[in-house]
């Protein structure tokens, strides 16, 4: 009986690594139509987009992805069209947790042609930001390109892009 226990138990387990597969799996393919259309489109590469999504959303489970369709947390500035929330970023070699204004998307396509739409237009500062991103041919060039055109606050970004990306088998 104690055995049978300890086989149940194990079950539960590789029961639940199942199921937690098969949900990110599903998240995958539910992105992967828009992704594929942006890189057609805009030429952002639909691995990077879905490994941003996924770290960015922490597989679709973040507030700002549940209740927002926000993706990868871009941010705005027109109240009507942002919520307020807290957020950690990478400030003189550490996290701190700062409040951000982030843009609300009636889905996830919304989301992620804004996205795409960010890497081809830049930001207001600067139109020609993200341009290194888009001209890359292959993940591991757009995922540092990512890091030194000012993309995200994390060092270890491009890293934990690239084993999403090899894990997940992103690139097929």
């Amino acid at each position: 009986s104690q055995r049978q226990a300890e086989v149940s138990q194990r079950q539960a387990i590789v029961d639940k690594k199942a199921a937690e597969k098969a949900k990110k799996e599903a998240f995958i393919k539910r992105l992967v139509p828009t992704a594929q259309a942006m890189q057609k489109q805009y030429g952002v590469l639909t691995s990077i987009t879905l490994s941003q999504a996924i770290l960015e959303s922490d597989w679709g489970t973040s507030t700002l992805a549940k209740d927002y369709h926000n993706l990868f947390g871009i941010k705005g500035t027109d109240p009507a069209t942002t919520k307020v929330l807290r957020t950690k970023e990478y400030v003189n070699d550490k996290w701190i947790t700062v409040n951000g204004r982030f843009r609300v998307y009636s889905d996830y396509a919304a989301s992620i042609r804004d996205h795409a739409l960010l890497f081809v237009n830049g930001t207001d500062w600067n139109p020609q930001q993200y341009a290194t991103v888009r001209a890359a041919k292959d993940y591991k060039t757009a995922a540092s390109a990512l890091q030194t055109d000012g993309y995200a606050t994390d060092p270890d970004y491009p890293q934990k892009l690239i084993h999403l990306i090899e894990a997940w088998n992103l690139t097929q």
